[in-house]
């Protein structure tokens, strides 16, 4: 990747660069945009297989039940199935809702007025689904969580090389002085009285 961009005003070279785009300190302010990806078919499928087996298991036992042959072993697969197909349904509702709230959170950083301005928003949506399958366990997908991150500008490091930093917010930087200050002002009075 090579080393980050140095500032503007101390570069040698003074050929033409990108300069740097500062994003508001207080984010995008527009709700989310639609969520533009399609559920997980991988999961949905599975959930569905898992779903199929259970149904075709139980007309197996009713079958067995009804000849008077041992139900046992398909009983078994059952339980394992039903098991799978739980699991499957599990993951798809907490997926859904992770993503939800991802997706809203993120669109609320000073990067999204980047991402809205590049139309990033499958961009961002990939990272959102790769991010939650990271939560959910899948190693694979925190790999590319991981990457996705650096594209989108999400770590220190990446916003250098995006050339993009985020405006000091003066307003807020002196409202919490204050706010110290008179926390501190309270602190002494307590202690002398």
């Amino acid at each position: 990747m090579g080393p980050a961009p140095k500032p503007d005003g101390t570069r040698v070279r003074r050929n033409a660069t990108p300069g740097t785009e500062t994003l508001p300190s207080e984010g995008r302010t527009k709700p989310a945009p639609r969520w533009p990806l399609i559920p997980d078919v991988v999961l949905t499928t599975r959930h569905k297989l898992a779903e199929g087996k259970v149904a075709e298991l139980r007309a197996k036992i009713d079958e067995a039940e009804d000849l008077g042959n041992p139900t046992g072993p398909l009983e078994r697969r059952l339980d394992q199935a039903l098991e799978k197909a739980a699991i499957c349904e599990a993951q798809l509702r907490e997926q859904k809702a992770l993503e939800s709230r991802l997706w809203k959170d993120l669109w609320k950083l000073p990067q999204a007025v980047a991402w809205e301005r590049l139309g990033w928003t499958r961009d961002v949506a990939q990272y959102v689904r790769h991010k939650v399958m990271a939560e959910l366990g899948d190693l694979d997908a925190a790999k590319e969580a991981r990457q996705w991150s650096d594209r989108l500008g999400l770590s220190p490091m990446a916003m250098l090389r995006l050339r993009w930093r985020i405006a000091s917010d003066e307003v807020g930087e002196k409202r919490e002085q204050q706010e110290q200050h008179a926390a501190g002002a309270r602190g002494r009075f307590k202690a002398v009285g």
